[in-house]
């Protein structure tokens, strides 16, 4: 798959999306799907946040000169994030659709 916005996720977290999502275990033996991906990208977002909280803490504590690379990774950290609620809104909007189903 390509590694674009009309993928989803993929596009903002590299890497996450599985070479064949119908296989139920990657090549190394890792899990793969639905529930792997959703667990990649929020471990993706957490790391960008430790990330930008570590190089703000280095900007503060004069350690680091460099403001634009820490306003950076603090906006990439804020753009994750809010891409990450967004995909939680919608999953629990489509729950919420298929509870109002009648079967």
């Amino acid at each position: 798959m390509s590694n674009t916005i009309a993928s989803g996720l993929p596009a903002a977290f590299p890497g996450t999306m599985p070479t064949n999502p119908t296989a139920p275990t990657g090549a190394e033996g890792q899990e793969t799907g639905f529930g792997a991906t959703l667990k990649n990208a929020i471990d993706r977002v957490g790391e960008l946040g430790d990330v930008s909280d570590k190089q703000v803490s280095e900007l503060v504590q004069g350690d680091r000169q460099d403001i634009h690379s820490v306003m950076i990774a603090v906006e990439k950290a804020d753009i994750a994030f809010q891409l990450m609620m967004q995909v939680r809104n919608k999953i629990l909007n489509a729950y919420q659709e298929v509870s109002r189903m009648q079967f």
